[in-house]
């Protein structure tokens, strides 16, 4: 909704001309397309600082929406990320000292966000949670949060999992301290009708996340179904099957072009999409929203993206849009 209200917005902005309100609207479309911005407010600096790792394909779908939404609604985009909660505060409290107009900040290790959030609504810089932190959004003082919320997330895998007839899953965690993982798996848990265990890897590490979902596979043939939490996990987990001899079913959280075509091609039987491109497009374009027009969606409830189950028969009409980077 924020990116229907911003383009109308937007539109009306750059004025009608003699012919009407189509051309001015194609004008819009042609300006943003060469990198102009579609609005003639003024240029903000917004920062969004999330808690990616290095080479992370999810947050460059992020990374993509918010960039496109910034030469639409003409602000300056800074981007910065780091996995450990500590370093990530550090970095939010640098966009602190540079006196951004917005910020858009990830809830991944809240305890480790808490002071520095707080801090930044207190220099009056509005924030806007996206991905992870739902829970403590609004706690913290933002604006609203932008994603999905895990547990539910988790709630919608497990009761895809009874329709399918599993028994028995493993839900592998590759981020530690992670609070959003952990409430993924406790939600499939919940609504899961067999047995589902966690199984913790470390995600920076490859060839230790198949060789411990081998293992497990190779010591427990009663397992039928791997959720991996990540898409880049989704093809290391098919790896680890195939090395096992296993007859499991994997599946995943999120989308990118490897699993879509895996989905196509009968590797993985289902992914969460939690559409990544809108959580980073909203985030800016509700910043946006709330400092042209004092907008504020949600109703101090979260804007939901997902989840969204992906099957086969779902991939080949989203493929295109992976291999562009918005899905």
């Amino acid at each position: 909704m924020g990116a229907v209200l911003a383009a109308v917005l937007g539109t009306t902005l750059v004025g009608c001309s003699s012919t009407g309100g189509k051309q001015a609207e194609e004008r819009a479309a042609a300006e943003s397309a060469e990198g102009r911005s579609a609005v003639d407010t003024p240029r903000w600096t917004f920062a969004m600082v999330t808690h990616s790792g290095d080479g992370d394909t999810f947050w460059d779908i992020v990374q993509n929406g918010a960039e496109q939404a910034a030469v639409k609604d003409n602000i300056e985009f800074l981007y910065a990320h780091h996995d450990e909660g500590q370093q990530q505060a550090q970095l939010v409290q640098s966009m602190i000292d540079q006196k951004v107009d917005g910020l858009i900040v990830t809830l991944a290790k809240p305890d480790a966000m808490k002071t520095v959030v707080e801090k930044a609504v207190k220099a009056g810089i509005p924030v806007i949670t996206v991905n992870s932190g739902s829970a403590e959004s609004k706690d913290f003082g933002a604006l609203t949060h932008v994603g999905q919320n895990e547990t539910v997330a988790g709630e919608a895998v497990g009761e895809e999992l009874n329709q399918r007839g599993r028994k028995k899953a493993v839900c592998v965690l590759h981020e530690q301290g992670n609070v959003g993982h952990e409430q993924r798996c406790d939600g499939a848990r919940k609504t899961f009708d067999g047995k589902l265990e966690n199984l913790y890897v470390e995600g920076t590490n490859m060839p230790e996340v198949q060789s411990s979902i081998e293992a497990k596979l190779q010591s427990d043939k009663a397992v039928d179904s791997v959720v991996t939490l990540g898409a880049p996990f989704a093809a290391t987990a098919v790896k680890a099957k195939d090395s096992a001899g296993s007859e499991a079913e994997i599946a995943t959280f999120d989308l990118n072009a490897a699993v879509a075509r895996s989905l196509d091609e009968g590797e993985l039987g289902f992914a969460v999409d939690q559409q990544p491109y809108l959580q980073g497009y909203e985030a800016v374009d509700l910043l946006w929203l709330y400092q042209y027009n004092a907008d504020v969606l949600g109703g101090g409830m979260p804007v939901f993206t997902g989840p969204q189950i992906i099957a086969q028969e779902d991939a080949a009409d989203l493929e295109k849009y992976t291999k562009r980077g918005t899905r």
